[in-house]
C-alpha cells in the first residue's frame, strides 16, 4: 500500500489539481494515466482530488475520479472533512448522490463534531441534506432477495428489489406520491407483492431500531412507508384499479375548509402505530402533535421529523 504524505506532490499532481478546478475531464483523463498521478493524493490541507472536484460542483470530474480508484472515505483532512461532506457543502445533489452511490459512510464526524447532514444544513443546502436523510444502499435492501439462514426463499423477490428501492430513496413523502409511485410499476400492484414489500420494510425498521448506531430517523420513514403499503392491500383487496380510489380518498377535502382529513388520520395512525415507544422522534411526535385536533394543517409535522427540520414537504 502506497504511503501518502500531506502536500508532497508532483508536479503532474498539483496539475491535476488545477485541472480539476479549470481544465476539462479530458485533460485529467491524460494526466490520472501517468505513473507519476495518485489519484489519491493529498494537498497541503489533506485535501483529495476527488474532494477538489466534490466541491467545486465538478459532477464528471467526481465520476472520472471514481472511475479511477478514488477513495470517496479518505479521511486525511486536517479538520476531518470528508468527500461527501464537501459535496454537501457544495450544494450540489447530483454529486451528493454520486459519492453516496460509491459507498460514502454519512455518519462520519469532522473536528468540530458534525456530519456531512449536519454540515450541509448549517450552510443551507436543504437539498443535500434531504438527500442524505433519506439514501438507503441498494445493497442493503438485496440482501433481502437471497435466501438467509433456514430460509428457502429469500423474503423479497429480486424482481420487487428496484421499484422498493426507488420508494424508499424518493424524498417527497406525501402519501399521494408514494401511492402514485405504487400504483404506476404493475409488478408492485399487487396484494402479494405488497405483502412482502411490507414486510421486508418492517424488518429494515427492526434493524435500523436494534443496530449499534441506531437509527431512528431511517426506522420512522420505513415504518411509515410500510404503513402505507399496508393501507394500498386493504384497497387491493377490493378489486382491481382500487389504488386509484384510495388516492382519490386521499386527495378529497373536508366540506368546510378543503382540508385533506383522510391524508392527517393516515399519518398519526402510522405513528400510533410505531412499534418503538422509547424512541426520542416518536415521542417528540407525540407531544407534538397528540394535543391538536385535526383543525389545523398538521400534515408536514411527520414529514419534517423525518427528513428533520430542513426542508418543507412539496419539493
Amino acid at each position: 500500500m502506497v504511503h501518502i504524505k500531506k502536500g508532497e506532490l508532483t508536479q503532474e499532481e498539483k496539475e491535476l489539481l488545477e485541472v480539476i478546478g479549470k481544465g476539462t475531464v479530458q485533460e485529467a483523463g491524460t494526466l490520472l494515466s501517468s505513473k507519476n498521478v495518485h489519484v489519491n493524493c493529498l494537498d497541503e490541507n489533506g485535501m483529495t482530488p476527488l474532494m477538489h472536484a466534490a466541491y467545486k460542483g465538478k459532477l464528471d470530474m467526481c465520476k472520472l475520479l471514481l472511475r479511477h480508484g478514488a477513495d470517496v472515505n479518505c479521511h486525511q483532512h486536517e479538520h476531518g472533512y470528508t468527500t461527501l461532506m464537501f459535496a454537501a457543502l457544495s450544494g450540489n445533489k447530483d454529486i451528493t448522490w454520486t459519492i453516496l452511490e460509491a459507498g460514502a459512510e454519512t455518519d462520519v464526524v469532522n473536528s468540530v463534531g458534525r456530519t456531512a447532514a449536519q454540515m450541509a444544513a448549517f450552510v443551507g443546502q436543504h437539498d443535500c441534506v434531504t438527500i442524505i436523510n433519506n439514501f438507503f444502499p441498494r445493497e442493503r435492501l438485496d440482501y433481502y432477495t437471497k435466501p438467509q439462514g433456514l430460509d428457502k426463499e429469500p423474503k423479497l423477490p429480486p424482481k420487487l428489489a428496484g421499484p422498493l428501492h426507488k420508494i424508499i430513496t424518493t424524498t417527497n413523502l406525501h402519501p399521494v406520491k408514494i401511492v402514485m409511485l405504487i400504483n404506476e410499476n404493475p409488478l408492485l400492484v399487487e396484494e402479494a407483492a405488497l405483502n412482502k414489500c411490507y414486510k421486508v420494510m418492517d424488518l429494515i425498521c427492526e434493524k435500523c431500531m436494534k443496530q449499534r448506531d441506531m437509527n431512528e430517523v431511517l426506522a420512522m420513514k420505513m415504518h411509515y412507508i410500510s404503513c402505507i403499503f399496508q393501507k394500498c392491500i386493504n384497497f387491493l383487496k377490493d378489486g382491481e384499479n382500487k389504488l386509484v380510489t384510495l388516492i382519490k380518498s386521499l386527495l378529497k377535502g373536508r366540506a368546510s375548509d378543503g382540508f385533506p382529513v383522510y391524508q392527517e388520520k393516515i399519518i398519526r395512525e402510522s405513528i400510533r402505530k410505531f412499534p418503538y415507544c422509547e424512541a426520542t422522534l416518536l415521542q417528540q411526535l407525540v407531544r407534538s402533535i397528540a394535543p391538536v385536533e385535526i383543525v389545523r394543517i398538521l400534515l408536514t409535522k411527520l414529514i419534517l421529523s423525518i427528513r428533520p427540520n430542513y426542508h418543507m414537504l412539496y419539493c
